[in-house]
């Protein structure tokens, strides 16, 4: 099959580089599927798992929310402000913050700003979640 240059970035740095056959995104109208020769195509990410398929056929996870996608000349580059891979991630650790922002979301009442935090905080610990299983 054919494959593509996919390039992936983070605030923490450089999290992949390299050729994939399949990339699907959670963007924020929905899921994206690139393969090589994809058309142009640059859009906002939203909050979900991404699969990529390697181009020796490995299937890889992660969490990735926020960011841009772009598809450029069949060259990705995908720049998250959170990507996890599926193996890194503390499944403890993620249901703890589960916990803690269903609790700042009950605590919150009429504060829309809190509200608003932990809702986000939230839908970071499910994806994670959700990803690690």
């Amino acid at each position: 099959m054919s494959t593509f240059h996919l390039k992936i970035s983070t605030p923490d740095g450089l999290a992949f580089d390299g050729e994939v056959e399949r990339l699907r995104v959670r963007m924020i109208d929905g899921d994206v599927c690139l393969l090589a020769h994809h058309m142009d195509y640059v859009s906002a990410v939203g909050a979900g798992e991404a699969a990529i398929v390697m181009a020796d056929g490995q299937k890889r996870s992660a969490a990735c929310i926020g960011g841009m996608l772009a598809m450029i000349h069949n060259e990705a580059n995908l720049i998250a402000t959170t990507f996890e891979w599926a193996e890194d991630i503390d499944l403890e650790r993620a249901q703890r913050a589960k916990e803690k922002a269903e609790a700042r979301i009950a605590a919150a009442k009429t504060d829309a700003r809190e509200l608003m935090l932990a809702s986000a905080k939230l839908q970071r610990a499910l994806v994670r979640i959700n990803v690690k299983h």
